[in-house]
C-alpha cells in the first residue's frame, strides 16, 4: 500500500528523524481552515461505486507502473516499534509476524535481514505486489509465506493458523480501505493473533500535508480522498482508531500524533507531516 514516501516532498529525506509526539492535532492556518470548509464538492456515488469495485485493479495498476522501485526499504520499524523483537518470551524464541499490506517487500526484508529468527506471514491486495515480493532473491519459505488477500474479505485463517501471530503490521494500510470496511480488517487480525499478541499501526494523520494537496473534487468523504490513479487515502484522527480497535475487541497500548517537518527540495517548501502511531493488543487469557 502507498504512504508517506508516495509524496514527492519526503522523498530526498531520511527514514524518520526524530520527531515530536503528540496527543493534539497541528493547529491549521487561516487558509488551511479555508480551503477544508470550502471544500465541499463530494464525489459521485456512481464515480464512488466504480472505485471501490476497481480497487485491486487500480493498485496493480500502480505496481505496474512503479515496479518495486518506487517506497524506501522502511529500514526504520525496529526502532518505532520494538514489540518487532522485544516481545520474546525466551531467548531464541522464533517469534511469528504478520506483516497486513506488504506492498513489494519493503519492510518484509530488512526485518527479515536484521532478525532472522522471525517467521513472516506477508499479505497484499495487489496480486502483481505479491508476485514482485516473491520473485525477490532474498525471499525464503523457510522464514516468509507471502500471498494475496483482501483484508476485508478474504480470511487470514485460509493461510495463517488462527491465534499463531505474535505481532501484527498495519503500516500505510488501512487508509486505503473504505471507511465502511475498515472494521472487516481488524476483526480479521483479530483471529490470527495469540492472546496478548500486538498490532503495531502507522498511517496518515488528519491534517497531513497531503490531506491539504488534494484538489477540489478529490473527496469521498469525510477525511476520505481519491488520487489522480484511482487509489485512496484515509486520514486518522486517535479518536477514530481507538474507536475501531476497541469495537473490535483490542486494548488500547499506545495512540499518539507524530508531528514532523519535510522538506521539499524542488519547491523550497518545508511542510508538515502528520501520522498517527498505536499499538492495540489482543486481551491476554
Amino acid at each position: 500500500m502507498t504512504d508517506n514516501e508516495s509524496n514527492p516532498e519526503t522523498k530526498s529525506c531520511p527514514d524518520f528523524p526524530l520527531q515530536k509526539k503528540e496527543n493534539l492535532l497541528r493547529t491549521l492556518s487561516p487558509e488551511e481552515v479555508g480551503k477544508l470548509q470550502n471544500d465541499r464538492v463530494i464525489v459521485s456515488e456512481f464515480k464512488q461505486l466504480k472505485l471501490e469495485k476497481e480497487a485491486q485493479r487500480n493498485w496493480d495498476l500502480f505496481y505496474k507502473r512503479n515496479s518495486t522501485n518506487f517506497f524506501k526499504d522502511r529500514h526504520w520499524t525496529t526502532r518505532e516499534f520494538e514489540e518487532l523483537k522485544a516481545c520474546r518470551e525466551f531467548e531464541n524464541q522464533r517469534l511469528t509476524i504478520l506483516e497486513a499490506g506488504c506492498g513489494v517487500g519493503n519492510c518484509l526484508f530488512p526485518l527479515l535481514e536484521e532478525d532472522p529468527g522471525l517467521f513472516v506471514y506477508a499479505c497484499d491486495f495487489s496480486p502483481r505486489a505479491v508476485e514482485f515480493v516473491k520473485q525477490n532473491p532474498s525471499y525464503n519459505k523457510e522464514t516468509c509465506k507471502a500471498f494475496q488477500c483482501d483484508l476485508t474479505n478474504n480470511d487470514l485463517t485460509d493461510n495463517i493458523p488462527a491465534e499463531s501471530v505474535d505481532t501484527a503490521t498495519l503500516i500505510f494500510v488501512l487508509s486505503a480501505i473504505h471507511p465502511d470496511k475498515m472494521h472487516l480488517a481488524v476483526q480479521n487480525i483479530y483471529k490470527v493473533l495469540k492472546p496478548g499478541g500486538c498490532v503495531l499501526f502507522r498511517d496518515y494523520g488528519l491534517y497531513d500535508h497531503a490531506m491539504l494537496r488534494f484538489k477540489s473534487g478529490s473527496k469521498l468523504g469525510e477525511n476520505f480522498y481519491v488520487r489522480q490513479d484511482g487509489t485512496r487515502s484515509y486520514f486518522f484522527t486517535k479518536e477514530h482508531l481507538l474507536a475501531l480497535f476497541t469495537a473490535a475487541g483490542y486494548i488500547e497500548v499506545l495512540n499518539e500524533y507524530v508531528l514532523r517537518e519535510t522538506v521539499n527540495k524542488k519547491e523550497g517548501l518545508c511542510v508538515p507531516r502528520v501520522f498517527v502511531q498505536s499499538k492495540f493488543r489482543k486481551p491476554p487469557r
